[in-house]
């Protein structure tokens, strides 16, 4: 799900073979990535996590209780590795806001890419239902505030208006590039958000 996460489900989950509440997290994080949160049943999950479907209760309530914490693990780590990747870009806070894209790219390209696991989620459920959206937005808030940091440098002016434009560029590209398969749609992108940082 994220770019720090490349290997297969198999690879990370012999990382921790006595540890299985460990296991039912990488092994559902790959499924409903992989093949959707409403297709993928606990009996898949826990057959390939090597659990039983006690265990997984007991560590997560139900699946529901599941599908929160792989959220809230999934989007720890992407912030995690964003905001560590984005730092390290050269130059200044301009520089840095049209280049995030080229680190969306380097995430694009991942073969275990499925898109955003927020927006594949609200996607999914019932849209009356606030769990999965008042969660989705803790994790947007976060990044918003990364990119509302440099927005402060780079467009003093107008930073809250400048940090939603380029979450709509960022949004934008994450669907686009789920959709083509196309890690390129990145490219455009950084070139919309480099107008947008040379504009009056």
């Amino acid at each position: 799900m994220t770019a720090t996460t490349a290997q297969t489900p198999a690879d990370n989950i012999a990382q921790y073979p006595g540890a299985a509440r460990e296991r039912l997290l990488l092994a559902a994080s790959d499924l409903f990535c992989r093949y959707g949160i409403n297709a993928t049943g606990v009996d898949a999950i826990v057959a390939a996590a090597g659990t039983a479907k006690t265990t997984l209760y007991k560590a997560f309530g139900s699946k529901e209780g599941l599908i929160e914490a792989v959220l809230e693990r999934e989007g720890s780590t992407w912030r995690d590795w964003f905001s560590d990747e984005v730092d390290a870009l050269p130059g200044d806070a301009a520089n840095k806001l049209v280049h995030l894209f080229d680190v969306l790219k380097t995430w694009f390209a991942e073969e275990n890419f499925y898109g955003c696991p927020f927006i594949n989620a609200v996607g999914e459920h019932d849209k009356e239902d606030d769990r999965i959206r008042l969660l989705t937005l803790k994790h947007k808030k976060i990044v918003l505030g990364k990119i509302n940091e440099l927005a402060q440098v780079a467009r003093p002016q107008d930073p809250d208006g400048l940090t939603h434009e380029l979450n709509l560029l960022i949004d934008g590209a994450i669907v686009a590039a789920l959709i083509t398969r196309d890690p390129g749609v990145a490219d455009h992108a950084r070139n919309a958000a480099a107008r947008l940082l040379t504009a009056e």
